[in-house]
């Protein structure tokens, strides 16, 4: 009887949440991105709506990495939800800075606060939906 291939391969597995939980963020906001590139290219949609369709992409994005990450860990979803919201705004705040010379203000506190606020969320809800 043949051996599948695909057994003998060694499976790569993320077993920190907070790093899991940055990995499918980013990939998230990757694919976001992507589309919301796509929609406004092909529809004739204004760029002044960009600011909301970015917060909502971080959003949803935190939401799902809160999600991995609270359910990778097992307990306290919350807090591993929100430190992926920390995290992912460390690092999105760090490329404004330095790309685009972006300060601290006020509208990047309020993204801080409704990052971890969706991770958070997502967390809670990760952890509570473990087998």
């Amino acid at each position: 009887m043949p051996v599948n291939p695909m057994k003998t391969v060694s499976q790569v597995r993320i077993t920190s949440p907070l790093f899991s939980g940055l990995v499918y963020s980013f990939s998230m906001m990757t694919i976001g991105t992507i589309v919301t590139s796509l929609f406004l290219l092909l529809t004739s949609t204004q760029e002044s709506s960009l600011h909301t369709l970015t917060t909502i992409i971080h959003a949803v994005s935190l939401f799902i990495g809160g999600w991995v990450s609270g359910k990778r860990a097992g307990n306290r979803g919350w807090y591993h939800g929100g430190m992926v919201g920390v995290f992912y705004f460390i690092l999105i705040f760090l490329v404004g800075f330095l790309a685009f010379d972006a300060g601290l203000n006020l509208q990047s506190l309020q993204l801080l606060g409704i990052l971890f606020a969706s991770g958070a969320l997502g967390g809670i809800l990760g952890v509570n939906t473990q087998k």
